[in-house]
């Protein structure tokens, strides 16, 4: 009888043993999930290139990290690489990657998992700036000519021939546009100048603009829908490196 009492009272114990652990289990399991939405609500989050805009730098699915809090209580500023939401049809159909399914869908909800549903550029100009294409080829900002040598995929006229039939005009062998950016705004454009669908891609006319067409607003993208900065390409492993502001945009006023 005792020996019965004894095996009952350890078959209690194990059991209140395991109920315990998949107690604890569970609790740091939710401060895990808990954790990750905290850091991706606020601090980083991961995301995967879907085209080539972004080459030499950043090439097809690589995996990036995007940091957060250098927006907290400032805005991007020129030169700075920035993940955005779509301001306005500039993703393709195709180019809209299918949503993650399963577990996968889990890790993204949670940022930890890399999505391709945004897009990525390169911040040109700030609210009130004056960005011109060309000078010499060159990206004008403010009259300051940018020296984009180091980091744009090498062109064979000039640094902005995305531009479209769109009221720009010829200029040393380059279609010739200006735009000045509104307040709450970013002039943003892919380091591959040939291959960049971007702000310059979606300019209005000279004429347009001035008319206050509405339309005109969706070459520029809103600070609201920036996730943040681009930081660091994570994976593949072997283009492990960090992104840093170009030293030419330190010569801007």
């Amino acid at each position: 009888m005792g020996a019965e009492r004894e095996a009952s009272v350890e078959s209690g114990r194990r059991s209140r043993g395991l109920l315990g652990s998949l107690v604890e289990i569970g609790i740091i399991a939710v401060t895990a999930i808990l954790l990750a939405v905290v850091i991706k609500t606020f601090l980083a989050q991961a995301f995967y290139i879907p085209s080539e805009s972004m080459q030499p730098g950043l090439e097809v699915n690589d995996r990036v990290l995007v940091e957060k809090p250098s927006y907290w209580t400032g805005t991007p500023e020129r030169g700075d690489v920035v993940v955005f939401a779509d301001p306005g049809d500039w993703l393709a159909t195709n180019q809209v990657p299918p949503a993650p399914t399963g577990f996968r869908a889990v890790l993204a909800k949670v940022g930890l998992y890399p999505t391709g549903d945004h897009l990525v550029k390169r911040v040109i100009g700030v609210a009130g700036d004056t960005v011109e294409c060309c000078d010499s080829g060159r990206i004008v900002v403010n009259g300051t000519p940018l020296d984009e040598s180091s980091f744009i995929a090498p062109t064979d006229t000039c640094d902005g021939p995305m531009a479209q039939d769109n009221g720009s005009y010829v200029k040393g062998g380059c279609r010739g546009w200006k735009a000045v950016v509104p307040e709450g705004r970013l002039f943003v454009m892919g380091d591959n100048r040939a291959n960049s669908a971007d702000s310059s891609f979606h300019l209005c006319s000279p004429k347009r603009q001035k008319s206050d067409d509405p339309a005109c607003g969706n070459a520029f993208v809103p600070v609201s829908d920036v996730v943040g900065r681009v930081t660091v390409v994570f994976w593949p492993t072997d283009r492990f490196g960090l992104e840093r502001r170009p030293e030419t945009f330190e010569s801007l006023d």
